[in-house]
């Protein structure tokens, strides 16, 4: 899944966890100079990776197939307007010309308009995803760097992370997806593509008006 989109309050609550207060990690750093271990998490990666993103994918494909199948559609009409509108540009009368233009700036705007609904359709369902994934994935971390000793774990895939360098021992990313699917396991029989893509809606393309 495209997470083109993303829930600004899920991640927001998994971008930085602090798993002690920090007025606690001041006294223990004063009295007991207690080592603060760090550990790093591609939150975006890891919804997706999980067996419920993998399906949630499949199922957004599912959905919306059809309606990405008819502005395909819609752009080959365009298309094939523009070509005939090339190829007759010395032999078709002005009226013809201008009855194909205006046709093809007819189904420009039915395009972008179909593309603009795709689109916001796409990112709510997305967001929901999201959501639901996300808020489910903070209880499995929580949980986790509680028992391994974390004391603040950072989101690698939030815009403007602070995590310039992170070794592959801090990383818990594939950890994190493991403990998700033994939490919450998909239903089986139900579709999990790991390599369906997210729909993608179709780039209108203008028609032009050809120079006879």
């Amino acid at each position: 899944m495209n997470v083109n989109l993303r829930s600004k309050g899920t991640l927001a609550a998994l971008a930085l966890i602090f798993l002690s207060p920090i007025s606690g990690i001041r006294a223990q750093s004063t009295s007991a100079a207690a080592p603060v271990k760090i550990g790093i998490l591609n939150v975006r990666n890891a919804i997706v990776a999980t067996a419920e993103g993998k399906q949630a994918q499949a199922q957004l494909q599912s959905q919306f197939a059809p309606k990405q199948n008819e502005l395909q559609g819609t752009q080959k009409q365009i298309e094939d307007l523009q070509r005939r509108l090339n190829e007759g540009a010395r032999t078709l009368s002005d009226d013809e010309k201008g009855k194909m233009q205006r046709q093809g700036e007819l189904l420009t705007r039915r395009l972008q308009r179909g593309n603009d609904d795709l689109n916001e359709e796409l990112n709510a369902a997305q967001t929901d995803i999201i959501d639901t994934i996300g808020r489910k994935m903070l209880d499995v971390l929580d949980r986790y760097a509680r028992e391994n000793g974390y004391t603040v774990v950072l989101d690698t895939s939030a815009q403007g992370s602070p995590v310039v360098y992170g070794s592959s021992q801090s990383d818990i990313t594939q950890e994190i997806v493991r403990l998700y699917d033994q939490a919450y396991p998909v239903k089986s029989g139900s579709p999990a593509a790991s390599t369906a893509p997210a729909p993608r809606s179709a780039t209108p393309a203008p028609a032009k008006k050809a120079t006879p």
